[in-house]
C-alpha cells in the first residue's frame, strides 16, 4: 500500500462534500470536503505501487481547472489515470449548487 500526499492553491471555497465511486478492482473512491484553510489538499492511498509521478501529473493537469478549496482523500485500487480525471470531475460536479 502507497500514500500520497499532494497540496495545491485555491481561489474559491467548496460549497458542500461530495462522494464518488467506490474502492473495487480497477476503480477507486474520491471523498470531498471543505478545506479548512482555503487550499487544495489531497491524500491518496493506493495498492498499486511506484506510481507517484503519475499521480502527480494527473493531480497537476485537474488542478490547472479546479480551483476549489478542498480537502480530496483517494482510495484507490488499481484505476486507470483517465478513470481518476472521471472521478475528480465527478466529485467537483457533486459540490456545485
Amino acid at each position: 500500500m502507497q500514500a500520497y500526499a499532494f497540496d495545491y492553491p485555491a481561489a474559491e471555497p467548496v460549497a458542500r462534500r461530495a462522494h464518488v465511486g467506490v474502492v473495487g478492482s480497477g476503480d477507486l473512491e474520491v471523498l470531498l470536503e471543505p478545506s479548512p484553510d482555503g487550499r487544495a489538499h489531497v491524500a491518496i492511498r493506493t495498492s498499486v505501487d511506484g506510481f507517484d509521478q503519475v499521480w502527480r501529473n494527473v493531480l497537476d493537469r485537474f488542478f490547472t481547472r479546479y480551483r476549489g478549496a478542498a480537502s480530496i482523500e483517494i482510495n484507490d485500487f488499481g484505476a486507470t489515470p483517465g478513470m481518476v480525471m472521471l472521478r475528480l470531475e465527478q466529485a467537483d460536479e457533486e459540490t456545485r449548487p
